[in-house]
């Protein structure tokens, strides 16, 4: 075991598959020389060249459509948006060309390619710097969509979706780069379709992705002191949603918290409420309640940009509001 960063996990991945498939490459903004914004390709480019390490001109659109085309012919690129916001600029190319091809060629070309990046809220980077953009993609057909949220699954899970054969938006949060953990010396994969059962519990199940990941389990300290038994599922596949094991946990627990970054409107959390109501609605004791992000551009004052967002201490009132509806 070794105790490694979250964005040199993401860094390992990326150099284990570049070694293991010469099909594989990076482009994107200062991927190379500088080694990335928050340098997850670091050193890549005096390991592997420029032709596999390309560093791009600031055009998002051009160059996702290079990487499209360059998936369709066999090799299997992987993208960096230097901030996930800046990716709205090739949501055509995203939306039209990687999320469609397959299906509008027949099947005649796969589309192998991982777009990467960091998004979410920061530290008062501003709006423009602070986009959650899960939600914008999630009703694009075509697309895998997966939050990492520990080094361990980063790594694990950024491998999976090298390989896999469609178009993976893999989404990291800019405020986890620094997280440290123990990860394994030998090589392992995560499955990017699957959620994670965090903590086992019986009185609810708590629903969350990404950053809040920590904000739940930070929740869960306090709720455990005040004797509470929370089941808390990390769903990392944000498309498709793992909805085998959120049934298996509501049929536990009966009670359904959503806890996200995104915003509330036509959020992450609005699908998975409205399919738990569709799949699992008798299994029910109380209403689903959402925990979301306010719906206004991130402030840049960091008072006033920690009010948008969920923190602990509302997860904590929110168990207890719902614990006390009995039925």
């Amino acid at each position: 075991m070794a105790e490694t960063f979250l964005f040199n996990a993401l860094r390992e991945a990326i150099d284990e598959e570049m070694g293991r498939d010469e099909t594989v490459f990076v482009l994107g903004e200062d991927v190379g020389h500088y080694g990335g914004s928050y340098k997850v390709t670091k050193d890549l480019y005096q390991k592997y060249g420029e032709l596999r390490v390309l560093d791009t001109p600031i055009a998002e659109n051009s160059f996702t459509g290079m990487a499209i085309g360059a998936a369709m012919t066999g090799l299997r690129p992987i993208i960096e948006g230097m901030n996930m916001g800046f990716l709205l600029l090739a949501f055509n190319q995203i939306a039209n060309n990687a999320g469609m091809l397959r299906y509008t060629s027949g099947g005649n070309y796969k589309i192998p390619m991982v777009i990467r990046g960091p998004g979410g809220v920061g530290r008062q980077l501003g709006a423009e710097h602070s986009q959650r953009l899960e939600a914008y993609f999630q009703a694009v057909p075509g697309l895998k969509i997966v939050a990492c949220s520990t080094p361990y699954n980063a790594k694990g899970l950024l491998k999976s979706a090298i390989r896999d054969d469609n178009p993976v938006l893999f989404f990291e949060h800019v405020l986890l780069y620094n997280l440290k953990e123990d990860l394994p010396n030998h090589e392992y994969l995560v499955p990017i379709d699957r959620a994670e059962i965090v903590r086992s519990g019986k009185d609810v199940t708590l629903l969350t992705y990404s950053r809040m990941r920590h904000h739940v389990m930070q929740a869960v300290k306090t709720l455990e002191k005040d004797g509470f038994d929370p089941e808390v599922i990390d769903l990392i596949s944000l498309k498709p949603i793992d909805f085998e094991t959120i049934g298996a946990s509501i049929q536990k627990t009966h009670r359904v918290i959503v806890v996200e970054e995104c915003m509330r409107t036509a959020g992450i959390a609005a699908e998975i409420i409205a399919s738990i109501n569709d799949r699992c609605f008798d299994e029910l004791d109380a209403p689903v309640l959402r925990l979301s992000s306010q719906d206004i551009p991130t402030p840049y004052n960091g008072k006033l940009e920690s009010f948008t967002i969920v923190q602990p201490k509302q997860i904590v009132e929110a168990v207890k509001k719902m614990m006390a509806l009995q039925v």
